[in-house]
C-alpha cells in the first residue's frame, strides 16, 4: 500500500473526479492536448532519456514521451485514472511505459533524468517536499518541465471567462448570516412573574448613617418580610408564606414583657398588633379565630 500524505487529493482523486476523468479521458485530453507539444520541446527529450511524468492522470502525456524516450514512468494518486491510462497504452502498444499510484511528496521515485507534469505540479499539498523528492530521483544534470495554472488576469483564458461571464446568470445576492442565539438554560424555565399586590408590598428600607456618619444602621429585623399575612414574592419568583404576627397582648402573655413592649419599632408602618387597639382592650367579638383579610390563616386576636 502506497504511502499517502495529500489526503484531500486522494480522496477527490479516487471518487468522483477521478472515476470521472476516467470515463471522460478522451474529453479532457482534447482540451489540454494542445499544451503537448510545447511541454514535451521544453523538456528536450531524446532516445536516452528516463522520464518521470507526475500527476499522469490517463497517462497521454506519459505515451507521448516513451515514444521519444527510452521509458517513461507516470505516477498519480487516482486508482481509476491509473486503470484508464494502463488500459490506453495497451490499447495503443506502448510497452516501454510503466504506471505507479503514489503520492509525490513521499513516494520513492525512480531513478530518471528528465521530469515532466502537465498540470499535476499545482495539486501538490506540500510543494517543497515534493520538489525535494523529484530532485532526489533526478539525476545530476536532470531536466524539469512543468505546465501549471497561472492567475487569469491579463491570459487568454481570463479574457474568455469574462467574455462568458456577461451571458451568465447573475450569482444570487449573498444573504447576512443570521446572528447566534443566545444560549438556553438547562434549568426548568421559569414561573410566569407574580405582581405582588399593595398588600403584599414591603415597605422600602433605606440605612441610615448613624451619628458619626460613617457606617449605617443594621437592617431591622421586622423589615425582612412582608409586611401583612398574604404571601410576599422572592428575588427568584417563588412565593413564600409572610412570617406569622403576634399581638402585643399575646406577645407578652408568652415573654413576661409589657405589651408597650411588643409594640411595633417608631416609624414602621406596621399594625402595633393584628387589629387590636393599643390600649390592650378588647374588640367586639374578641376571642374568636377569623382570618386576616385576604387569607385563610387564622389568627387569636387576644
Amino acid at each position: 500500500m502506497p504511502q499517502i500524505v495529500n489526503t484531500h487529493q486522494s480522496e477527490a482523486w479516487n471518487g468522483y473526479e477521478g472515476r470521472h476523468w476516467a470515463d471522460h479521458h478522451d474529453r479532457y485530453d482534447q482540451v489540454n492536448g494542445g499544451f503537448n507539444a510545447a511541454l514535451l520541446d521544453a523538456a528536450a527529450l531524446t532516445a536516452e532519456d528516463r522520464v518521470l511524468d507526475l500527476g499522469c492522470g490517463n497517462g497521454q502525456v506519459t505515451r507521448l514521451a516513451a515514444r521519444r524516450a527510452r521509458a517513461a514512468t507516470g505516477i498519480d494518486l487516482s486508482g481509476p485514472m491509473l486503470d484508464r491510462a494502463r488500459a490506453l497504452a495497451a490499447e495503443e502498444g506502448v510497452a516501454n511505459v510503466t504506471f505507479e499510484r503514489g503520492d509525490a511528496q513521499v513516494h520513492p521515485l525512480p531513478e530518471s533524468t528528465a521530469a515532466i507534469s502537465r498540470f499535476g505540479v499545482m495539486f501538490f499539498a506540500d510543494p517543497v517536499a515534493a520538489f525535494a523528492n523529484v530532485a532526489r530521483a533526478l539525476v545530476p544534470g536532470g531536466r524539469l518541465a512543468f505546465l501549471c495554472m497561472t492567475a487569469l488576469e491579463g491570459t487568454e483564458l481570463g479574457s474568455v471567462l469574462a467574455a462568458m461571464g456577461e451571458h451568465l446568470p447573475a450569482r444570487p445576492a449573498r444573504t447576512a448570516p443570521a446572528p447566534p442565539r443566545s444560549p438556553t438554560p438547562t434549568g426548568p424555565a421559569p414561573s410566569s412573574p407574580r405582581r405582588a399586590s399593595p398588600a403584599s408590598a414591603a415597605p422600602a428600607w433605606r440605612p441610615r448613617a448613624s451619628g458619626d456618619g460613617t457606617s449605617p444602621t443594621p437592617r431591622p429585623s421586622w423589615a425582612n418580610g412582608a409586611r401583612s399575612s398574604t404571601t410576599a414574592t422572592s428575588p427568584d419568583r417563588r412565593p413564600r408564606p409572610a412570617p406569622a404576627r403576634r399581638s402585643p397582648r399575646r406577645c407578652a402573655r408568652s415573654s413576661g414583657r409589657a405589651p408597650s413592649a411588643c409594640a411595633a419599632p417608631p416609624g414602621s408602618s406596621r399594625p402595633a398588633g393584628d387589629r387590636v387597639p393599643a390600649s390592650g382592650a378588647r374588640a367586639a367579638g374578641a376571642g374568636r379565630r377569623r382570618p386576616p383579610a385576604g387569607r385563610g390563616r387564622h389568627y387569636d386576636a387576644g
